[in-house]
């Protein structure tokens, strides 16, 4: 049965380590890795993208593979193609699919119908790769030798309760460690994914709380994160969500509250000045580029679990 990421949830705790073990173990050997010469990645992209598009790309090429890039808006699917037609046949010409999509049952389709994984790079549901990657800077920084280690952690999630919100969530439940999502009322998470990463978090030890007071989530926190107020797709509800949000920004008050060696981490793109400050973006405690540099690592160590 062929194996897809389409969720944090498609993987439990030993494999994520895995696949975090794996991305240290690439990072260290540089480019002299080969594992997948003779492979074929498709990337498919409905949303703009710089560090998913440019990762597994260079991922792919560096392990010795063919990245192809392919803009959904010039696929037969723009002119009514099934998606089922269309993983029917990407699948005979492809070792494997990355996706970029607005709808995440669109992704779960392609799933259904594709005989090579799929990999999720980001739905309106979940964004894995990238969570996967903030937990490889997060090991790294705080020097994390076992996945019990995680459990130390706390991360506090200040802003709208989106696709990332709901893959840090999921990532807590099933990991173990400790998660404060602070977000004005009716922002999110999703519930049903809310609901599962709970029952995890039964079996984990983890703690999960939603809230609505962004100082309190801070207090004390190993991790600041962040992502825009207003995603792919939500372009018109921007000024009121600036209004709404403005309670909810990573600024030098709120990283007050945090441990001293508090990492701050946002998952790019940023809006300078509105979910987190210039100051603290560039400041000593920001892993921000560090975080978006291990994209690439955490891409090499996904396609040597699923293609290889």
């Amino acid at each position: 049965m062929t194996k897809h990421l389409l969720s944090v949830f498609d993987l439990n705790k030993a494999e994520i380590w895995s696949i975090i073990k794996s991305a240290i173990a690439l990072k260290k050997s540089g480019k002299s890795s080969k594992i997948l010469a003779g492979y074929a990645l498709g990337m498919i992209f409905e949303k703009p993208s710089t560090r998913t598009s440019v990762s597994f790309a260079v991922a792919m090429d560096q392990l010795g593979g063919m990245p192809l890039m392919l803009d959904a808006k010039n696929l037969q699917r723009k002119r009514g193609e099934t998606i089922k037609d269309t993983a029917y046949t990407l699948s005979r010409y492809l070792d494997g699919m990355m996706i970029r999509a607005f709808k995440h049952s669109d992704v779960q389709e392609f799933a259904k119908w594709s005989s090579v994984p799929i990999i999720n790079g980001l739905t309106d549901k979940e964004h894995p790769c990238q969570v996967f990657g903030d937990i490889l800077t997060i090991v790294e920084k705080r020097k994390i030798k076992t996945p019990e280690g995680l459990k130390q952690i706390s991360v506090a999630f200040v802003g709208d309760g989106n696709n990332m919100a709901n893959s840090w969530c999921a990532a807590a439940g099933v990991l173990g460690f400790s998660l404060y999502l602070a977000r004005p009322k009716g922002y999110g998470p999703d519930k049903e994914i809310l609901k599962r990463s709970l029952e995890e978090a039964k079996k984990s030890g983890a703690k999960i709380e939603v809230l609505e007071n962004a100082q309190i989530a801070a207090q004390n926190a190993d991790v600041l994160y962040t992502d825009v107020w207003t995603s792919m797709g939500e372009e018109d509800e921007a000024e009121e969500r600036r209004v709404i949000f403005k309670k909810y920004q990573i600024n030098a008050n709120l990283l007050s509250l945090a441990k001293v060696n508090c990492l701050v981490m946002h998952c790019l793109p940023a809006i300078r000045g509105e979910e987190i400050t210039s100051d603290v973006m560039d400041g000593k405690n920001s892993v921000i580029f560090d975080q978006a540099e291990n994209r690439l690592h955490i891409q090499k160590a996904i396609l040597k679990h699923y293609l290889k």
